[in-house]
């Protein structure tokens, strides 16, 4: 189960739960990876809406990194996630939230 004091969000990745956590670490390997911008840029497309399947993949690869897993992006492209892209989206959007805020009591 994950914690969201700790800034944890849970995933269900090929029927298997996972904490993603984004440490300093992988937070500044993300940053490296974007295609664009700083993770500044990144908090404002998610803001907008204007995110794309690349950032997805590369917020979820790093909470995975960060939440101790070993799950590789390629492995993670090829895996089944509960609720589909969007439930993609809407995971790797409160692990963005969860990592520059801190948790509301309902969260």
């Amino acid at each position: 189960m994950a914690n969201p004091y700790s800034g944890e969000v849970e995933i269900t990745i090929d029927g298997k739960p996972y904490a993603l956590k984004l440490t300093l670490g992988a937070l500044a390997g993300l940053e490296q990876s974007l295609a664009e911008g700083s993770l500044v840029d990144l908090v404002q497309r998610f803001e907008a809406g204007r995110f794309s399947a690349r950032d997805i993949l590369a917020l979820l690869a790093a909470g995975l990194e960060g939440g101790g897993h070993s799950l590789s992006a390629e492995e993670l492209a090829q895996a089944d996630i509960a609720a589909g892209p969007l439930g993609a989206a809407r995971v790797a959007a409160q692990l963005l939230a969860r990592s520059f805020s801190l948790p509301r009591p309902d969260a």
